[in-house]
């Protein structure tokens, strides 16, 4: 498929509605929303069978609202698997929390630990540009995309480079708002989807 029709597939694809991240423990495949369709090593291929007919109209989208309570927006299970994990420790000497623009910045991790943390930013970003850096990150860095709950979420993992352990990055995407998470050794199961269910429920 050339390039610029798989881009304008994947846009009419969430513009339709037809576009999510539990992250797996580090070390394992993320595992996959119900009814999400299979993943596909392109983001343009995640969403292409879902628009067989390319239109040049799209469908509004509603903006969703960021959360503005980091611990708050997490499940039960997922909050116990975080457990004696600090939260915005302030020794980090980074932003975090609700920021001026809105976004919500997140980081668990423990100063004095070596790699292992968990870092998750909610910002707006509009159609365009949110598939414009999720094609980039399909067809240029090897992540997998796929289309789960209304969303687009794009995902890879890789080995540390200095010790034996999983780093990763996940995305979702939907209705202007985009969650980007980024961890190392420290991915617990649901972590996403309970974000995603905060927001829309």
């Amino acid at each position: 498929m050339p390039p610029r029709l798989a881009r304008f597939r994947i846009a009419i694809a969430v513009a339709s509605g037809v576009v999510a991240l539990s992250a797996a423990l580090a070390g394992c495949a993320p595992e996959q929303a119900s009814g999400a369709t299979a993943p596909s090593t392109r983001a343009a291929d995640a969403s292409a069978s879902a628009a067989p007919t390319p239109t040049p109209s799209a469908s509004p989208t509603t903006s969703a609202a960021i959360p503005d309570d980091c611990a708050g927006m997490l499940s039960p299970s997922v909050t116990a698997q975080l457990a004696g994990v600090p939260l915005n420790d302030p020794v980090l000497g980074v932003p975090t929390g609700v920021q001026a623009d809105g976004s919500l910045v997140c980081i668990w991790r423990d100063p004095a630990a070596d790699t292992t943390y968990l870092s998750t930013a909610i910002t707006k970003m509009s159609r365009g540009p949110a598939l414009d850096m999720l094609n980039d990150l399909a067809d240029e860095n090897g992540f997998t995309c796929y289309t789960p709950d209304m969303g687009t979420r794009c995902e890879k993992t890789w080995p540390n480079g200095t010790y034996p352990v999983t780093d990763g990055r996940t995305l979702f995407w939907r209705d202007d708002v985009l969650i980007d998470t980024r961890y190392s050794n420290l991915a617990p199961t649901g972590f996403t989807a309970a974000i995603v269910a905060s927001i829309w429920g």
